[in-house]
């Protein structure tokens, strides 16, 4: 069985919605609330969640210290965690479901250690990796746990060096709260960015199902009596996970970038979001001979619930020493820039046209090629000058310009790969500068593109082209892995940070990036 639950449009007045599944000895209640913190708070006294054993406050996918669109912000997350505490008399369990140390504006400045800082103040109690947490390498992943005062928890990703989990995370922990032992598992996603050379040749990335399988029965013998995955995995992933290990009461989950409520088998999945917009309160009670009730209630983070002094000191000393370097105008815009996922991932967008008409100018390349994953913010930059902490946040990696060597026919390839995954909105999707090309959607995997020009000539499958593009996608990021060891010309020893790159294209210019049909989708 599999629910999936969106927020209804109802009258605030009339309350929360509730909805009852029921299997064998299960019972799932979930909330979704339309009122803000503070009223969600005043539980009834006959309200069964208020004596509840276990309560998770549960976030994932955070880039931002701060409110982002005034949602979210690290130091009300810490006054959500003090007034649930206080509200219900006990200490609520703060998860995070991976993807905080990158990327962001602050992480490409400060390697993620102000988000470190600032999660530290909130009083986060567990982590899980997810692929962006390695963005900056192992060594300095290493480096930001050892300054963690929460709990890593991470059984499928093994450091070669050390024969171990990474920073010596921890598979899971079992803990004894308000009389019910409660055990946490920890999965980390496998794709996604994590199939870079080096983090290939330094880890082994076991999958998280077996991984699972393995773990959860030891876990049991131990004397765990409700079993919470912690996951950073895609929710389909999720959803086998649950199918496969059944004794998984809760999965607290990360990856995908909006809310979802989930049942599979008779397992909770829940996702809250981005950027700690949304919290997912999940309670949970277990009494001996009695089923597990778990109670789950999304709520958005707004400017109703004051920020916590102490966090938010934290976060505003790196937020002020952001401003200095970041503040200056590098150029100005008269169109919006469109930088969100759709269409960004599955379509030409004028973000998509800068950033491969910077690379290319940069390269002094035939043609440039980027894969649509590598412009973030999953926003609309508006009309107006453009800031370095802009350019900045629109690619928050160190990724470097690159320059390689390609026949026709290997272009064409490159581009059948980077279309191979339409309808579906991935970060493998090409944005283009030098060729044109048309996509038939409806045509077998492999050969969708039809129609390659380059520069306004017929594609010729035997010359040879200049490619620029970027260190990621010749490391075989995205599924690019027929780029890897190509001749190349500008390695990413040598070449320019694509923010840079991206900065001295626009030149303190005022710019208009159009979508000018380079990439037409046909059905």
């Amino acid at each position: 069985m599999m629910s999936q639950l969106s927020t209804p449009k109802r009258s605030l007045s009339r309350g929360p919605l509730r909805f009852v599944a029921l299997q064998s000895a299960l019972a799932l209640v979930v909330l979704l609330a339309l009122v803000n913190h503070a009223s969600a708070q005043q539980e009834e006294l006959s309200s069964p969640r208020r004596t509840a054993a276990i309560t998770i406050l549960q976030v994932n996918d955070v880039y931002s210290t701060v409110p982002v669109d005034g949602l979210g912000g690290l130091a009300r997350l810490a006054t959500v965690k003090k007034q649930t505490a206080q509200a219900l008399g006990r200490t609520p369990l703060l998860m995070l479901a991976g993807d905080f140390l990158s990327s962001s504006v602050a992480s490409a400045v400060f390697k993620g250690e102000q988000m470190i800082e600032s999660l530290n103040a909130a009083g986060l109690d567990y982590a899980t990796f997810g692929n962006h947490e390695f963005d900056f390498g192992v060594d300095m992943l290493v480096t930001r746990m050892h300054q963690s005062t929460f709990e890593w928890l991470a059984a499928n990703i093994i450091d070669r060096q050390t024969n171990t989990t990474v920073g010596n995370a921890k598979p899971y922990v079992i803990r004894t709260i308000g009389g019910v032992q409660i055990g946490i598992l920890g999965l980390c996603i496998i794709t996604e960015g994590m199939n870079r050379p080096e983090l290939r040749t330094r880890l082994d990335m076991l999958d998280p199902i077996e991984t699972a399988e393995k773990y959860v029965p030891q876990m049991k013998r131990e004397g765990a009596e409700v079993i919470v995955a912690l996951t950073h995995l895609r929710i389909q992933t999720d959803k086998a996970l649950a199918e496969r290990v059944p004794d998984i009461d809760v999965i607290v989950g990360g990856h995908e970038h909006y809310p979802i409520t989930s049942v599979a088998g008779r397992t909770l999945i829940s996702k809250a979001g981005m950027d700690g917009r949304n919290v997912a309160r999940i309670d949970i009670d277990r009494k001996p001979g009695q089923m597990i009730d778990r109670y789950v209630e999304l709520f958005p983070v707004t400017s109703a619930i004051p920020e916590d002094p102490t966090a938010a000191a934290v976060v505003q000393k790196r937020e002020s020493r952001l401003t200095t370097e970041l503040s200056e105008p590098v150029g100005s815009t008269t169109v919006p820039l469109v930088a969100t996922d759709l269409p960004l991932r599955v379509a030409e967008t004028n973000i998509g046209n800068l950033f491969a008409d910077a690379i290319r100018a940069d390269a002094k390349s035939d043609v440039a090629l980027l894969n649509s994953g590598a412009i973030r913010g999953n926003k609309v930059y508006p009309v107006g000058p453009l800031l370095r902490r802009d350019v900045v946040q629109m690619h928050p990696f160190n990724n470097v310009v690159c320059k390689i060597e390609v026949s026709g026919a290997v272009l064409l390839e490159a581009l059948n790969v980077g279309v191979s995954k339409l309808p579906v909105a991935l970060g493998g999707f090409p944005q283009v500068s030098g060729m044109t090309f048309r996509v038939l959607r409806s045509a077998p995997v492999g050969d969708r593109v039809r129609d390659v020009r380059i520069n306004g000539a017929p594609l010729d499958l035997q010359k040879t082209y200049t490619l620029g593009t970027i260190s990621y996608v010749i490391e075989g990021g995205d599924g690019y892995d027929l780029l890897m060891n190509r001749r190349t010309l500008i390695d990413p020893e040598e070449g320019t940070l694509l923010p840079m790159a991206v900065e001295k294209f626009i030149g303190g210019r005022q710019i208009s990036p159009q979508v000018e049909g380079r990439i037409v989708i046909e059905p």
